[in-house]
């Protein structure tokens, strides 16, 4: 079952664990526009590039009182070393059990050499500072992306 998310829904709440130590809680930045990026592995070639290229844009997505979160699967210790290796400056939030990103439909099939597989489709959600999704991005390619989303977000 995927579920299909468009602009003008409602964003669907969660609370994860995040790198730092800290929580997550989306119902909580309610009033921030939130960048909530979806990526299949900490410190692979992707998602490094994707993590950085927000990283490098942190000050601006700051300055429109945007935050920017990612989620994968990974451990909270896996995004703790993944923070530290490549001086992120972004939350990143632990879905271990997969709940955030099935409730987003994110977790689909995927097939790499003729294997099937479910995995993570690179994926971004803008959210307003309701709660409500004002722009989505499916099966994103990095280059540019960063830059994308915040052109995206000075418009709200």
């Amino acid at each position: 079952m995927s579920v299909e998310l468009n602009p003008g829904d409602k964003a669907p709440t969660f609370l994860l664990p995040a790198a730092g130590g800290g929580q997550v809680n989306l119902a909580k930045l309610k009033g921030k526009i939130v960048v909530l990026f979806f990526y299949p592995k900490d410190d692979t070639a992707g998602c490094t590039q994707e993590a950085i290229s927000f990283t490098e844009k942190a000050d601006e997505f700051e300055a429109l009182g945007a935050i920017v979160v990612g989620v994968s699967r990974d451990s909270v210790g896996s995004h703790d070393r993944f923070v530290a290796k490549h001086g992120l400056r972004l939350l990143l939030g632990a879905d271990t059990e997969g709940v955030v990103t099935e409730r987003y439909g994110v977790w689909v099939e995927k097939s790499m050499y003729g294997r099937k597989y479910m995995g993570i489709e690179r994926s971004t959600f803008l959210i307003d500072a309701n709660g409500k999704l004002v722009k989505t991005w499916r099966k994103v390619k990095v280059a540019g992306h960063a830059e994308e989303v915040l052109a995206s977000a000075r418009q709200i």
